[in-house]
């Protein structure tokens, strides 16, 4: 299987345009045109991780973490640029995957809710998915071919189903004045034709190629066309919620999380003795959205990185907080290799799936 077919089911089921408009995603370092003979799942790539997949003979790493991230000025053998040197000179690929995982319904934090075995898990920061309605008007004889050159470019596409047009018939008028040039009609007399209003919804992101594509296909000098933005809330959201198997205190809780997750260190902000049932989690750091999650009915949130200010903030307004710091995200190994073996189930005799098991945790904890 080349690299660009694994993009492409990568992008189907975690789509990369639902990452954050900072964040660095998909193949960061590659040949989309290279087959791939093994895939190894991690949470950083770090050097010792590019040597385990040289060991393994694997060459196609998939990070949650991405390695290029900050600006990167130069690649020389120290720091960052000593790692990319290793994948270029070794021909491994490098694919992140960090906020888009990080909000897809099976990613990371429904991995972490699995973890901690969490019922009822619903997502909550629900996000909303742009997509507009576009509208065009075409002489009768010529939508046939248009729509066919529109499908040719992937347009008009509603999740298993193609050519998704409708259309309504009427009559246009115009009169070509100047220096016009008319596909139909005479200069300076009114002309009427039998025309088709074609409707058909696209993506944010396929905006500009179907602008392109209206002004190269449409048989009028001057086509006129609209995009109607629109919104829609997504399968996709930051955080879940969800009900732990029984009742615990603060304390219990987060001595079972520290079990459940092994990690060596965590802490926690509110009364030892509160009453756990409802668990909010953002894997990662995601501090800030802890009174939104104790507003829709959680008894602790769940998160990395917490800041001083920040936890006294919250035991003050009475909301508890337990962090698992972040390096706990590294369930995610495991969780995107059973995903992936699901998704490329028909490939599974053709190359290995493994999770590193290499500890990237920058901290030692005494």
């Amino acid at each position: 299987m080349k690299l660009s077919k694994l993009m492409s089911i990568l992008d189907y089921h975690v789509p990369f345009s639902t990452a954050e408009s900072w964040d660095n995603v998909g193949l960061l370092i590659g040949d989309e045109n290279q087959q791939v003979n093994g895939i190894l799942t991690a949470l950083d790539c770090t050097e010792e991780v590019v040597n385990q997949a040289i060991d393994k003979n694997i060459n196609t790493i998939i990070a949650h973490h991405p390695l290029i991230f900050k600006g990167i000025k130069n690649i020389v053998q120290t720091g960052y640029g000593k790692i990319i040197r290793k994948l270029i000179q070794n021909d491994i690929n490098l694919i992140a995957m960090h906020t888009n995982l990080d909000v897809n319904p099976s990613g990371v934090n429904k991995m972490l809710a699995d973890t901690l075995d969490l019922n009822n898990v619903n997502q909550i920061n629900q996000l909303y998915t742009t997509y507009y309605k576009v509208q065009t008007f075409i002489p009768k004889e010529n939508v046939e071919n248009f729509k066919d050159q529109l499908n040719q470019l992937g347009l008009a596409k509603e999740g298993n189903y193609e050519y998704c047009f409708f259309e309504s018939a009427g009559k246009g008028q115009f009169k070509p004045v100047g220096e016009a040039n008319p596909y139909l009609g005479q200069l300076d007399s009114i002309e009427y034709v039998d025309e088709i209003k074609l409707e058909f919804m696209i993506s944010e992101n396929e905006k500009q190629i179907t602008e392109q594509a209206i002004i190269n296909y449409h048989p009028y000098e001057t086509p006129v066309y609209d995009f109607i933005k629109l919104q829609k809330q997504s399968e996709f959201g930051l955080g879940i919620i969800g009900e732990l198997p029984h009742t615990m205190t603060l304390d219990e809780f987060s001595s079972y999380a520290k079990e459940k997750l092994n990690i060596n260190s965590l802490r926690y902000t509110g009364n030892s003795d509160a009453v756990i049932n409802k668990v909010a989690m953002i894997g990662g750091s995601g501090i800030g959205f802890e009174y939104e999650a104790h507003s829709n009915g959680a008894d602790v949130f769940v998160t990395g990185d917490i800041k001083h200010h920040d936890a006294l903030d919250a035991k003050i307004q009475g909301v508890n907080l337990l962090d698992i710091n972040h390096y706990s995200e590294y369930v995610m190994k495991q969780g995107l290799k059973l995903l992936l073996e699901d998704w490329l189930f028909e490939y599974k005799d053709m190359f290995p799936i493994e999770a590193s098991n290499i500890d990237t945790d920058p901290f030692t904890y005494k």
